[in-house]
């Protein structure tokens, strides 16, 4: 595999706060991510934001198939001197929150999803992502570390939340290694991870109802330092958490993705 990388000092683009930019600009960075992700020559590769293409220049020319998503515009011109020319390559000036990453699978294949992702949107963009589960082979993202370690978290830690839930949900999740600041251009004021998701062919604690399950999650996690009864009154009482052997007294940080699954399966079948 080549490990060569553009020249992003030729570029003339400014950082954009308000698009969370941060450009990775290390090449030993750069080429340990490429190796983490493996790409292979009948990879049908997407990256979301490719910025100034640190990644998109290896991942391209190893890909059967490229796309690539990019919200700030000044930025397209640029992407599309550099890449455009190639037949496997095409761009989507859009917002990956909202963008339709379905619309891009040809036939039955699996789609392997990549990114350094804007830390300010980094959560909903998670969520967006993993509702595509079902034709995603793997996603590598460059994250807030934070929200790695919370990803990554199990029940009893601190950093176990929502996030936690309901991406394990879908995925098996490695914290893969940490990134400093100096990585980037603008240089971050938090240190950063790469985290590789890998969705399961079949879930470990399949749900009867996913919007439900995540409801019953939100809600638990809203009063995190409530205990799990409180937290769900309304939907559940503490006699009935404890038929479903349950601890109502416990805060949700401690309760396993199983449980939630359980408590959202007994909401569905009472809803019948």
């Amino acid at each position: 595999m080549s490990t060569t990388t553009i020249n992003t000092q030729a570029i003339p683009h400014k950082a954009r706060k308000r698009f969370g930019q941060n450009f990775l600009h290390d090449p030993g960075v750069i080429n340990r991510i490429i190796r983490a992700i493996g790409p292979r020559a009948d990879d049908h590769m997407i990256e979301i934001g490719p910025g100034q293409g640190a990644l998109t220049n290896q991942l391209q020319a190893t890909a059967k198939k490229m796309d690539v998503v990019e919200l700030d515009r000044d930025l397209i011109p640029f992407l599309k001197l550099q890449f455009g020319l190639n037949d496997n390559f095409t761009i989507h000036e859009a917002d990956a929150l909202n963008f339709d990453f379905a619309s891009l699978q040809q036939s039955d294949e699996q789609l392997r999803i990549v990114g350094n992702l804007p830390y300010n949107i980094s959560t909903p963009l998670i969520f967006h992502l993993v509702s595509f589960a079902n034709i995603v082979q793997d996603m590598h993202f460059m994250l807030q570390k934070e929200v790695v370690d919370r990803m990554a978290a199990g029940a009893g830690e601190n950093n176990y939340g929502r996030l936690s839930v309901m991406v394990q949900y879908h995925c098996k999740v490695d914290y893969v290694f940490h990134v400093g600041p100096g990585a980037f251009n603008p240089p971050p004021k938090v240190d950063s991870a790469i985290v590789r998701l890998t969705p399961y062919k079949e879930l470990p604690h399949p749900c009867k109802d996913i919007r439900l399950l995540d409801r019953v999650v939100k809600s638990a996690f809203a009063m995190r330092r409530k205990t799990v009864r409180n937290g769900l009154k309304g939907l559940i009482t503490g006699d009935e958490l404890s038929e479903l052997g349950i601890d109502p007294g416990l805060r949700p940080e401690r309760i396993a993705l199983e449980s939630f699954v359980k408590i959202a399966d007994y909401l569905a079948d009472k809803q019948l």
